[in-house]
């Protein structure tokens, strides 16, 4: 019959009783699977090889793993720098994603597929780097696999390619970076503190175990001759604590002194904060609606928009309309009306037959969104995208003087062969003029041409670009509109002096909206209008005063808690030194009393054995060897063996079985341990029996005065000098015992 086992559940007295009694099992099974895994996923190799294991001293792996080691943390460094660029630029993904679709024709969140890309190649690469320090923490060998290998050369190909495309073709990105870096650098100052302080305990650690091992091999040094080959390696030891401190040391050195030299426009009193910027919407609120269509403008009034930003096109008949893009293939349905005709340009269209393209279905489709962070329409602002038109320049003005809204707009020059390509300017302000409008609600952005414009509609605000103060003066503009990225050249403080209002474009991200409000800046053209309208207060706000408390704060503590741990981990190996040199003193004080053992028993030992035990000295067959070939085992009995060195020419005088009798406790008393030489004594009436009973006995072989106990020349030499002593000591007790019990049993018969 088969026993049916029993469940174990979980929780159960069982399974406490289990842990309770079996802990190392689960530690190794834990330990053993953490050492399988960090190793599989380096390595490749999932099982583990004790000789993998790294020998002590400076080196973790052979030479060509410490060749290719630099390659890893390149590609690391690298990954990470590629990641956060890319991420500080998220203001730029819908430019990045529409320059695409001008190449590819095929509209997709390009800049999301990147930021995926670049953020697996940071985490791969930061995985390879932790699982080697956890192995050489562990005390394993360096190996990564050549898959790895390869894996790291083409990352490294990768991110270099993108970043010279970066360098070449979009350099203002750095710029972003640079701006991001003016608003998170106190809280980077800090989190960096932080991570310091973490990454003290494994610094630590490995700085006072290399120290440990440097005193460990200078000890060796002073009893060993090679002190040439032990000189290098503390050379080694040395090299390597220098390099892993003096870094360590210089960066947190760093951390503490860089807020010195850091220049945070975040960093003010609260009086001096300007006001909130105001608002201009880019091609009205694009998020909320088609661009460049009436429903896209209203949100944009909905939102409190300070003015409406847009595009003017010209058709062949010289009506101006919206339109960004150059031609219709993205904003339209074109390609359903006259596929061949979707890349002509839109200048050549009539407007009786722009007019009849839809504007806003590809709005609410969800391959042709425009924004990957948009948030669902309603079905009410659905079905009113699905029907939006084209609009018209005379539209948008009639909105604006309905709503007292300023008007901005690039004005695109016509392509050659337009009717209009060299008159467009003139035409434009004739037809805003036309629409009655009041003049001053028209921001006049193109500069070509201005003298006309200013000698036509006197009231229209003439606003530049970021020419030089001297021009902006001598041609009476009082505003620019330049790109976020100069606010990196030192504020554009010399336009706030010269009263000069500036206004940036495009801003969608709050901490760059919060750094413009820190700034003074006057006004942001924005495609985030419902987000950035509901900020109170600039992001990463702080007065000097609570930022130099944090950084006093901070630097305090973490220099507390960075000694703290270097003084634990001190402390520990210095108990464990303390601890080793007690045991090793422990152990010469009883090696040098079991000498003096060892040399007073010395001489009662005979110098050739005769035979050699392998069991417990008390068996009967080590004193009487011809008994044990009739003596039937007993159950429950030990048998030893006993290994004659040579046999006996003489007959056997013991024909019978016979069963000794074991003393009593209390006719033998054991030993004392203070005593040099173990002589049994015995009762007096004990005494005089047997000094009776030994003159009677006659028997040949084996006798008290042949026993040898016997020991090879290599067991001598393993053991210690206390156990041949105590061996001894136990092998003369059992022969005097089985002597009395034999001449008892004698002496009956």
């Amino acid at each position: 019959m088969l026993k049916k086992a029993n469940r174990i559940e979980p929780g159960s007295q069982q399974e406490r009783s289990l842990k309770k009694h079996n802990p190392w099992i689960i530690c190794t099974c834990n330990r053993q699977c953490y050492i399988t895994l960090i190793t599989g996923c380096y390595t490749c190799e999932w099982q583990i090889k004790q000789e993998k294991k790294s020998r002590p001293g400076p080196c973790c792996c052979s030479w060509k793993e410490k060749i290719f080691f630099p390659f890893l943390i390149i590609s690391f460094l690298l990954s990470v720098v590629l990641l956060f660029v890319w991420i500080e630029t998220s203001n730029e993904y819908f430019g990045f994603d529409w320059v695409i679709f001008l190449g590819t024709g095929y509209w997709f969140f390009w800049s999301i597929v990147l930021l995926s890309l670049f953020g697996i190649l940071t985490a791969y690469s930061s995985l390879l780097v932790v699982l080697a320090f956890l192995l050489v923490w562990e005390g394993y060998e360096l190996y990564l696999h050549w898959c790895h290998k390869i894996l790291i050369l083409l990352m490294i190909l990768l991110c270099s390619f993108v970043l010279w495309i970066l360098c070449q073709l979009w350099q203002e990105r750095w710029l972003t970076a640079g701006l991001s870096l003016q608003i998170f650098a106190p809280y980077m100052h800090l989190s960096g503190i932080t991570v310091m302080v973490i990454l003290s305990w494994p610094v630590a650690f490995y700085l006072i175990h290399l120290e440990e091992e440097v005193r460990m091999r200078r000890y060796k040094m002073m009893y060993d001759r090679e002190t040439a080959k032990g000189c290098n390696i503390l050379t080694k030891l040395r090299a390597l604590q220098v390099t892993i401190g003096l870094p360590f040391f210089l960066i947190l050195l760093c951390l503490y002194i860089v807020p010195l030299g850091i220049h945070s426009p975040c960093i003010q009193e609260e009086d001096k904060l300007g006001p909130k910027p105001d608002f201009f919407g880019h091609r009205g609120a694009p998020m909320l609606g088609p661009e460049n269509t009436m429903m896209s403008f209203e949100k944009a009034v909905e939102q409190g928009a300070y003015g409406l930003e847009s595009d003017v096109q010209l058709s062949y008949d010289q009506v101006p309309f919206l339109m960004h893009d150059n031609d219709l293939r993205r904003t339209t349905n074109i390609r359903n009306v006259q596929p061949n005709a979707s890349i002509t340009h839109s200048s050549f269209f009539l407007w009786s037959f722009l007019s009849t393209l839809n504007a806003g279905k590809w709005f609410v489709q969800s391959q042709f969104k425009p924004f990957y962070h948009m948030k669902p329409l309603s079905r009410a602002d659905r079905e009113k995208a699905e029907n939006q038109r084209i609009p018209k320049l005379t539209d948008l003005l009639e909105l604006a003087q309905k709503e007292k809204k300023f008007v901005i707009f690039d004005l695109n020059t016509p392509p050659r062969k337009h009717p209009l390509r060299h008159t467009y300017i003139r035409h434009v302000v004739s037809v805003i003029l036309a629409s009655k409008i009041e003049q001053h609600l028209i921001f006049w952005l193109p500069s070509f041409d201005r003298q006309y414009v200013q000698s036509r509609a006197p009231g229209f605000q003439q606003v530049g670009q970021l020419f030089s103060i001297e021009r902006l003066t001598k041609e009476n503009i009082s505003r620019i509109n330049v790109d976020y990225k100069r606010l990196f050249y030192k504020g554009l403080k010399d336009y706030k002096a010269a009263n000069i209002n500036i206004n940036l474009y495009i801003v969608n991200e709050p901490w760059l909206y919060s750094l413009a409000w820190c700034s003074r800046i006057h006004s942001v053209t924005t495609d985030n209008i419902q987000t950035l309208s509901q900020l109170n207060h600039p992001y990463f706000f702080m007065t000097p005063g609570y930022y130099m408390f944090m950084w006093l704060l901070m630097d305090s503590v973490s220099a507390v808690l960075i000694f703290a741990i270097f003084y634990f981990h001190w402390w520990r190996e210095s108990k464990k030194e303390m601890f080793k040199n007690s045991i090793h003193t422990d152990l010469r004080s009883l090696s040098l009393q079991q000498r003096e053992h060892g040399s007073q028993d010395s001489t009662n030992l005979p110098n050739k054995p005769s035979f050699r035990v392998l069991g417990n000295p008390w068996a009967l067959s080590a004193f009487y060897p011809a008994l044990t070939k009739s003596t039937k085992k007993q159950p429950g009995s030990c048998h030893f063996l006993v290994v004659p060195k040579k046999k006996s020419s003489e007959p056997e005088q013991v024909k019978e079985t016979i069963k000794p009798l074991m003393p009593s406790k209390d006719d033998v008393r054991q030993p004392s341990p203070t005593e040099k030489t173990f002589e049994p004594t015995w009762d007096a009436p004990r005494e005089a029996t047997l000094e009776t009973a030994l003159p009677s006995l006659k028997v040949n072989k084996p006798t008290i005065s042949s026993l040898e106990i016997a020991q090879s020349k290599t067991e001598s030499e393993k053991t210690s000098t206390f156990e041949s002593s105590q061996q001894y000591s136990f092998s003369v007790f059992s022969a005097i015992s089985s002597m009395f019990s034999y001449e008892l049993t004698s002496k009956k018969n």
